[in-house]
């Protein structure tokens, strides 16, 4: 029902800022919720940013509060990560994923995979320090 493809990931030194966007075809896009998660060798994929159909409402992991900020756009179907003063700690592969809002916005159910549906195929963030 719902297509998602990443974009934007690649080789950056600690510091540099970088963009993800996610692309999405298929069932009507609005209406979801949309999230990044990653996941880097031996660990697990958590959490990332996620935010509400409307773009009013945001859930940020810890560990990138202040850096990372998540945004949609529903009239190109695309959702962004904008992470800025990268860590070395943020090498992982990031997915896209989208799950249902007919739920309300409950950061204990948005932070979890299986709230999601459906992910893309990940794309590649590495930083060197």
């Amino acid at each position: 029902q719902v297509q998602l493809v990443e974009a934007g990931g690649g080789l950056v030194q600690a510091g540099d800022s970088l963009r993800l966007a996610c692309t999405a075809s298929g069932r009507t896009f609005s209406r979801y919720t949309m999230a990044w998660f990653r996941q880097a060798p031996g660990k697990d994929r958590d959490i990332v940013a996620t935010i509400h159909w409307s773009g009013d409402t945001t859930y940020y992991a810890d560990s990138v509060k202040g850096r990372f900020t998540i945004s949609r756009d529903n009239a190109k179907n695309t959702v962004y990560l904008q992470m800025n003063s990268l860590k070395a700690d943020d090498t992982a592969v990031y997915y896209c994923a989208a799950g249902p809002s007919s739920l309300a916005f409950v950061p204990s159910q948005v932070r979890r995979r299986a709230f999601y549906d459906y992910w893309g195929q990940g794309t590649q963030v590495t930083v060197s320090s």
